[in-house]
């Protein structure tokens, strides 16, 4: 039944309500995507429906965005070309594949693989999601772009590619993707220069991957490749000289430093048990939080800090102490307990990752609590605790909040116009990255920005990188999150029937206009259609 799905459903618009497309985006912009009609909304299920598969629908279209490489015929992205094609050729691969990291042109193995097993445990946790919505077909191919990639960039057993590009030189450029800086360099870590948490994660990211080829797009060849990559990085990070990666690639440093390697090995070998069943791994991964004194820890969840994930993970085992520490950690996000706590507009903060980008450790607690939520029988006592947090926080990150505004590029006349993004910028002029241009040439649909401040103030200013910067890792838990409201959101997403704001410059406060943005006035109100346009990809400093 799952094949028939994935292989005979038709194929919908991923912008169901892009018949509106003059008024978000100037016409000589905009190519209509070549597809077909939206998907029909099952009898008894929310008019809502629509709206939860465009914010799923443009999460799968960032991923198109940040692509690099030969570009399949059928690219949606119009803006985007064939780039980076000499990547790997340093070190004999071809290394051309998978997606830029985030508003530059650098790869990075450490988040990128994050963002994989993320993106899979969605996939595999609210896979009707993305058949209800008719993106089954666009989610497939998404994950094995990603993962090919990933598979290129592992040639060898103890052998993987952590990094692909200098970072010097590459945030000294802001422009299109047709003339990236050259050299490329590719960085590897092997038994001589090891990198024990990039090859843990590594080594979660086949092992996810793994089961949802197998398990939701039945392609049971490529689900033993992936299994099989699992297992060989996982043994060579287990038996090489334990070690953090960028003391081995010092290019990673001011990029992706890890700060340790512990929730990293337990995470792989936690993906590694159940993709195989077999309970040395699951051994392996408690042995691996211990070594780490790591029971008991409360700290958010991103891509280098992955222990609260590890405890949810753990928790399927049924195992009452793996179970006790998981609703532990969802007590502590739930009750806003230290180190988190509520800003005042409502937005979960941690005061030691916030900062940089404030989404991040919202969706990623969103996410965790409701696969956690969604696991639990239907009467435990805190089942629906945990469910009304994730949902108000998902309803801040859409518009709920302060600034009334989603903070996805794309979804509203309110979402950020000028995220940290080079490409999408259309600008050219580094040492101007603020003003040229003054608004993005192209939208950047589905793209998570940082968000706001710890005030819940936001600018909208692509050259503040901490609130504007968009990222592979931003999208993975949103996207999880996104696609289990699709199965289960009975109302509209916040952003729909939201107030309409006019950010009067990128220095000055935001007042909101009295009318109300709702999608039966839109077609017909001249000042929407005079802001329209479209969003980039630009340059990238430091992200942490």
């Amino acid at each position: 039944m799952q094949q028939l799905l994935l292989n005979t459903r038709p194929i919908p618009d991923p912008c169901p309500f892009l018949s509106l497309a003059p008024f978000f985006i100037h016409c000589h912009h905009y190519t209509p995507f070549p597809l077909l009609n939206p998907p029909s909304i099952p009898t008894g299920v929310s008019r809502a429906h629509p709206e939860w598969a465009k914010v799923l629908s443009y999460s799968i279209l960032f991923y198109e965005a940040q692509r690099s490489g030969k570009l399949p015929s059928d690219n949606r992205v119009e803006w985007r070309h064939d780039s980076a094609l000499e990547d790997g050729k340093d070190l004999g691969l071809n290394l051309s594949g998978g997606w830029f990291d985030a508003g530059d042109y650098l790869k990075f193995t450490f988040p990128y693989a994050f963002t994989l097993t993320q993106l899979a445990w969605g996939g595999q946790a609210f896979w009707d999601g993305y058949v209800l919505s008719g993106q089954a077909q666009y989610f497939s191919s998404q994950m094995r772009w990603g993962y090919d990639w990933l598979i290129a960039a592992h040639p060898q057993p103890s052998t993987l590619v952590v990094q692909v590009g200098d970072g010097n030189v590459d945030n000294n450029y802001w422009g299109p993707d047709t003339n990236i800086p050259v050299p490329r360099p590719a960085f590897i870590i092997n038994p001589d220069n090891p990198g024990t948490d990039v090859a843990g994660e590594a080594a979660a990211a086949f092992a996810a991957g793994s089961l949802l080829f197998r398990q939701r797009f039945l392609d049971t060849a490529y689900a033993d490749t992936l299994l099989q990559h699992a297992k060989d990085v996982f043994a060579f990070a287990d038996s090489a000289r334990y070690s953090l990666y960028q003391k081995s690639v010092s290019a990673s440093e001011a990029f992706y430093a890890s700060s340790s390697y512990e929730d990293e090995m337990c995470w792989g070998a936690a993906w590694l048990w159940k993709a195989t069943g077999t309970a040395s791994y699951l051994d392996r991964a408690a042995a691996w939080i211990d070594a780490g004194k790591l029971r008991g820890q409360r700290s958010s969840v991103d891509w280098n800090s992955k222990t609260g994930a590890c405890f949810v993970l753990l928790a399927s085992s049924n195992a009452t102490d793996w179970v006790t520490e998981a609703e532990a950690y969802l007590d502590a996000v739930v009750a806003a307990k230290s180190p988190a706590k509520l800003t005042q507009g409502g937005l979960l903060w941690y005061n030691d990752a916030s900062p940089a980008d404030s989404t991040v450790p919202a969706n990623n607690a969103i996410f965790l609590l409701f696969l956690y939520a969604e696991s639990l029988p239907t009467d435990h006592p805190k089942r629906q605790r945990y469910l009304d947090f994730a949902q108000k926080q998902s309803e801040y990150i859409l518009g709920r909040n302060p600034e009334k505004t989603p903070y996805v590029c794309g979804l509203h006349h309110n979402s950020p116009q000028n995220p940290h993004h080079a490409g999408s910028s259309g600008g050219t002029d580094i040492s101007n990255i603020r003003n040229s241009p003054p608004v993005s040439e192209h939208t950047l649909f589905g793209a998570v920005v940082g968000g706001p401040d710890e005030m819940d103030t936001f600018k909208d200013d692509r050259a503040d990188y901490l609130q504007n910067e968009v990222a592979l890792d931003y999208n993975s838990p949103f996207q999880g999150w996104a696609a289990r409201q699709v199965m289960y959101s009975t109302e509209d997403p916040p952003f729909v029937g939201l107030p309409y704001i006019t950010r009067m410059s990128k220095d000055s406060s935001i007042e909101p206009h009295a009318q109300t943005w709702n999608r039966p006035a839109i077609q017909n109100d001249p000042e929407l259609q005079t802001s329209a346009r479209t969003y980039h990809e630009p340059y990238s400093a430091s992200r942490k």
